[in-house]
């Protein structure tokens, strides 16, 4: 088989500076998401799911938190059958240099690479939040006899500034591709919308070495997968678009789910969307399940009863090892081990693992960092001004909260 052969490479080594306060401890990949997930296992279960299971995860910036995630939760794949998940960290394998971007990064792996001897690699982003059957792509690929394949997305014109914009033919060759450019080129016959890259490139191994050294012999290339390599290979080699309408995994009404929660508004409403009664993204498809670490938890608790005094939780996800104690919880979605004490409230928010909230405490439009303890009282997401003297508040009101906010050292160094 075709994902026999093959191996996918996540690139999992970026901060997501703006994510801000959520990646100063944690690359964006290890951010948690939907609950009980993290962001890279998406690209992971997607992985395992479509029968690629010889899978390299490529860290650099802070990457324990994503390291021990991997060791604890992704240890299943039996080495016996050639399947594993593996840690590239940045080592400096080729020459006293860090990773200096994406191509680069695959290069500093090279020897590696080779090793494994695979057919086809995948590369992928470890930072989306999406469901695709690469296999598809995979066949599609060898079929055309492509030596590369790019998967793209069709965004509105507007948005497509943030990615690399694609022109194709009938045939879906691609004649063009323009990293981030000032005036996306539109998709003929439709004014409002841009074909982008999604960053998921596709292939043959052998020629994937070749252009990764002829790359890092260039002088003047930056090394980045976007910005150089595929701009060259466009004008020089096959290089075929792939539909993500043709690999995506469980559509709600026929639209095809991918999300770059690169932000802090992003990465609030693409969480609070998992609370709506039929959201955009399915965590419930025992086809293609999210594979994650299981943490051996009791299941959520309400408690109390009384008028002014009840635990309950509407229209809200509530994980494993929750205590909502005499609170309300509105449109929200909480992680696992959170503790919200009584006569408070807590509404459209997201809230991390092992926070706990105090008495009388309100939240409204908020995102609550891994480990804070909300004092007793506490009212956030009310008066972005105020809350500002704080708190981190994005440019749509969204409040961020975080343990050092509050003077709470979790990262002690000294």
């Amino acid at each position: 088989m075709l994902t026999h052969n093959a191996l996918a490479l996540i690139l999992a080594g970026g901060r997501g500076s703006r994510l801000h306060h959520l990646t100063d401890w944690r690359a964006k990949p290890a951010v948690p998401f939907g609950g009980k997930f993290r962001i890279i296992d998406f690209p992971l279960s997607n992985c395992v799911n479509s029968g690629i299971r010889r899978i390299g995860v490529v860290t650099q910036y802070k990457a324990q938190s994503l390291i021990r995630h991997i060791q604890r939760g992704w240890s299943f794949l039996d080495g016996r059958f050639k399947e594993y998940v593996e840690l590239f960290p940045a080592q400096q394998r080729t020459e006293e240099t860090w990773y200096q971007g994406t191509a680069d990064a695959v290069f500093q792996n090279l020897d590696i690479l080779r090793y494994h001897g695979p057919n086809h690699v995948l590369i992928l982003g470890g930072d989306h939040v999406y469901k695709m059957d690469y296999s598809r792509m995979l066949i599609e690929h060898a079929e055309r006899g492509a030596d590369i394949t790019v998967a793209c997305l069709e965004v509105p014109v507007e948005e497509a500034t943030a990615f690399g914009v694609m022109a194709v033919d009938d045939k879906w060759h691609v004649t063009n591709f323009t990293e981030k450019p000032d005036n996306p080129a539109p998709i003929p016959d439709q004014p409002d919308r841009a074909l982008v890259s999604m960053g998921i490139y596709l292939f043959n191994a052998s020629f994937l070495f070749e252009q990764l050294i002829r790359d890092h012999d260039d002088s003047y290339s930056s090394h980045d997968f976007g910005k150089d390599l595929i701009p060259y290979l466009v004008r020089h080699h096959r290089v075929y678009a792939h539909r993500f309408q043709s690999s995506c995994v469980n559509m709600a009404a026929g639209v095809p789910y991918w999300r770059d929660v690169g932000t802090v508004d992003a990465y609030w409403e693409a969480n609070i969307d998992l609370t709506t009664v039929t959201p955009d993204l399915n965590l419930y498809d025992e086809d293609w399940p999210i594979w994650t670490y299981q943490e051996q938890l009791p299941p959520a608790k309400f408690v109390f009863d009384d008028h002014d005094r009840r635990g309950h939780a509407l229209d809200s996800m509530v994980s494993g090892g929750c205590i909502i104690s005499g609170a309300t919880i509105r449109r929200s979605l909480l992680f696992s081990n959170v503790q919200v004490r009584s006569y408070g409230t807590v509404e459209d928010s997201v809230i991390l693992p092992n926070v706990d909230i105090g008495r009388h405490v309100h939240l409204r439009r908020a995102v609550v960092e891994k480990n804070c303890v909300i004092p007793e009282g506490l009212k956030a997401g009310f008066d972005p001004k105020e809350d500002s003297k704080q708190f981190y508040v994005t440019k749509k009101g969204i409040t961020l909260i975080t343990p050092e906010m509050l003077g709470q050292c979790i990262h002690q160094i000294r």
